[in-house]
């Protein structure tokens, strides 16, 4: 984009470009601009899906007639701030155009009001949309694009919206840029401002960046410049806690090369034999908020050792963190809920942290039986596969190593993975006595203690003890050590 200073259409996505073409027909006398990230991105040459547009004013009106056009869809964002938006059906595609009055009296006084240089531009869409248009540029953003510099605007950007520390951190890594010194400077000194920003809009940024295929670098520059701090306090006491070995570093030091594997298992998941397309699909499930089980992953990672600081004790010179799975748990679930997070997402993330030490257990134990890898996946069920990947991870992050190097190894997490299927082909099949069964046959009145025999006879089922209705309830009488009661006696266990 050398000495670029006129936007062409055609450098736009074919549908955004089509969009603006809707745009401009609908403006009548009023003026338009492209700004913000469309802006840069089109330069850069990088696609885009979305279209932010300031106007002097009027941005409500414009956007409903916008929506109004081929049968779109008007949303009202902000009508103290006059901010609208409109999904547009063009191409065959839906484009989501937001709309927003001026930030201030004229259009330099709206830009300088953005958060970095390059997202400080604008383009009059008359112009663009007959094909191409001057860029203005008052804050110098088009020289840092080719500098690939990020540049506060304005020296308080950051005081003004502190989630702009979120948003640089991430856009350094989206875009390969590198914040300058002056905006570096800013965000560590005004991050802690970040406590008082809606929560929802932090956590919308921390699943913005857990996104990323490199969130762990992303992450861990966070950490460096005081935002991590600010954003999830609870890693602060994690810097420095020292492990026993075969841990090579420090509690924070772990999480962070946790989730660097994590970032490696999601970018190569194919690598993990037949499985790879399944777990793939498995991990793009969304779980609300822009969220899906990916993001609960990387977050897990990051957060698995969370208590460690809080249960560290040295017992016959050992060190030891009794108990830092389930405390861990209840510490994440407070960061899920604090930065309102899908509760779907915190109640994985959740259950992941919780369970994180049972594969070590049963591989500790030696040989896993029939039972013991039926209760794994009972207890975990849909979060089976998940928490075998945390261990990889996990495992991974003791030594510094590859998390396909720790798959290799692993014959239980091998073991257990294809033994996902099995279980889930099992489960398939009827269960062999239903709730009336056990309760004719001990006399039981409904109530959990129906429910609790079902479940061990489910469980000797699927494990192969019995094969029959008879075999079950033998089953169940040799389990509670007694004799069926005569029918209507209604007694419970």
């Amino acid at each position: 984009m050398r000495n670029v200073r006129r936007l062409r259409l055609s450098r736009l996505p074919p549908a955004q470009s089509e969009a603006l073409r809707v745009v401009s027909r609908c403006l009548g006398r009023e003026a338009a601009y492209l700004v913000g990230g469309a802006v840069r991105d089109a330069l850069l040459g990088l696609t885009f899906d979305d279209l932010d547009l300031a106007v002097p004013s009027g941005a409500a009106a414009l956007a409903r007639r916008l929506a109004e056009t081929d049968g779109g869809t008007y949303v009202e964002l902000d009508a103290e701030r006059g901010s609208a938006r409109a999904l547009l059906r063009v191409a065959g595609t839906t484009v989501q155009v937001d709309v927003t009055n001026f930030r201030g009296p004229t259009l330099p006084d709206d830009l300088a009001d953005r958060d970095f240089t390059v997202n400080a531009l604008a383009v009059p869409v008359r112009g663009l949309a007959r094909g191409a248009a001057t860029v203005v540029d008052p804050r110098g953003g088009l020289a840092d694009l080719r500098r690939r510099r990020l540049r506060l605007a304005t020296p308080d950007a950051i005081v003004r919206d502190p989630v702009r520390a979120l948003r640089g951190i991430r856009l350094e890594a989206l875009l390969r840029f590198r914040l300058d010194a002056g905006a570096a400077r800013a965000i560590r000194r005004d991050a802690a401002a970040l406590g008082r920003v809606a929560a929802e809009r932090v956590g919308q940024e921390i699943v913005a960046i857990l996104r990323l295929a490199g969130s762990a670098s992303v992450v861990r520059r966070a950490e460096g410049l005081g935002v991590l701090a600010a954003v999830i306090p609870e890693t602060v006491a994690m810097r420095g806690v020292t492990q026993p070995a075969p841990h090579r570093f420090d509690v924070l030091e772990h999480s962070l090369r946790a989730l660097t594997a994590a970032d490696r298992l999601v970018a190569r998941i194919g690598a993990l034999g037949p499985w790879g397309d399944l777990i793939a699909t498995h991990l793009a499930e969304p779980l609300g908020g822009g969220i899906t089980r990916r993001e609960a992953l990387k977050l897990a990672a990051l957060l698995h050792d969370v208590a460690k600081p809080e249960t560290r004790a040295v017992i016959d010179g050992r060190i030891r963190f009794f108990g830092h799975d389930g405390l861990g748990a209840e510490r994440v679930r407070t960061v899920g809920e604090r930065l309102r997070l899908p509760a779907s997402a915190t109640r994985i993330v959740e259950t992941l942290i919780r369970h994180h030490l049972r594969p070590m257990h049963l591989e500790q134990a030696g040989r896993v039986t029939r039972r013991a890898r039926y209760r794994f996946f009972r207890d975990l069920g849909d979060e089976s596969r998940d928490l075998l990947l945390l261990t990889l991870a996990d495992g991974a992050a003791v030594r510094g190593l590859s998390p396909f190097a720790v798959w290799r190894r692993s014959g239980l997490v091998r073991e257990l993975m294809a033994g996902w299927q099995e279980d889930r082909q099992a489960r398939a099949v009827p269960s062999l006595l239903r709730g009336e069964d056990v309760m004719g046959a001990f006399g039981l009145a409904p109530g959990p203690a129906v429910g609790h025999l079902l479940a061990r006879a489910r469980e000797a089922q699927d494990t192969g003890l019995v094969a029959t209705r008879e075999q079950a309830l033998a089953h169940l009488r040799i389990r509670l050590g007694r004799r069926p009661l005569p029918p209507g006696k209604g007694s419970v266990i």
